[in-house]
């Protein structure tokens, strides 16, 4: 069975409108449009999707992503009231089969929330899982998650690789790329032939190798380990509890 790879990108409470989650959606999807040709448009669900297209167009306007965003507001089951400290939640996707899947939640201020995140899911097989698998492009697409969401940290693996070489609930997960913000702190020197190289003045992105990293390879299991531990002892990886946002 193939592995399942994804891009995760996740931070603390954070409050923001409905607007400013859009306005960073925005830059998201336009950078992420970049990256490969797959990623030009996006399509949401709902009754009344065109029959020939994978489902409602989604324009990448900053006033389309509000009106999604408010309307993914988490509620109440018993009278449906907005709990508005747990955010906007909103899914797309790019095509009826082979497709990508991005899960947005954001907004988040409770800190006994799940936690703002960014996910995007490649295909599970064709010519796109294999072009998107690729040290270069995912370098690509974690640079649009940092630049656009700002979070604490991101990382494209496969879910398997993650469960292996996670030791805590509540850690940063590192994969074979991975991001960090500055806010964490400063990454140490790590052995060949991981490549760091700055993202903007936000944070660092470290490719652990140009080739693919699979929890089925030990030497790569190995590997991750080693960087994760020496990531511990800079101080990177424990994650703190989060604290309340102020009202």
């Amino acid at each position: 069975m193939s592995e399942r790879f994804y891009v995760g990108a996740y931070w603390g409470p954070r409050r923001e409108t409905a607007l400013e989650c859009a306005r960073r959606a925005e830059v998201f999807f336009s950078m992420l449009a970049r990256c490969d040709p797959s990623f030009a448009q996006w399509y949401r669900g709902g009754r009344g999707a065109p029959l020939d297209l994978p489902g409602h167009p989604v324009r990448p306007e900053v006033a389309e992503w509000e009106q999604l965003f408010l309307r993914g507001m988490n509620r109440t089951d018993a009278d449906g009231k907005v709990i508005e400290e747990l955010g906007f939640t909103e899914f797309v996707w790019n095509a009826k089969k082979e497709r990508t899947r991005v899960e947005l939640h954001c907004g988040e201020y409770s800190p006994s929330g799940p936690g703002n995140t960014c996910l995007l899911y490649p295909p599970e097989e064709g010519a796109g899982r294999e072009r998107l698998l690729c040290a270069s492009v995912l370098a690509e697409v974690l640079t649009s998650v940092a630049t656009a969401w700002e979070p604490d940290f991101a990382m494209a693996s496969s879910t398997e690789l993650v469960r292996l070489i996670q030791k805590r609930k509540r850690e940063v997960r590192v994969g074979w790329l991975t991001y960090l913000s500055r806010r964490l702190g400063m990454v140490p020197p790590l052995p060949a032939p991981v490549h760091i190289e700055p993202v903007g003045a936000l944070g660092w992105l470290l490719v652990l190798s140009p080739n693919l990293m699979t929890a089925s390879n030990p030497e790569h299991v190995t590997f991750t380990a080693r960087v994760r531990e020496l990531l511990d002892r800079a101080g990177l990886i424990e994650r703190p509890e989060p604290e309340s946002v102020g009202e």
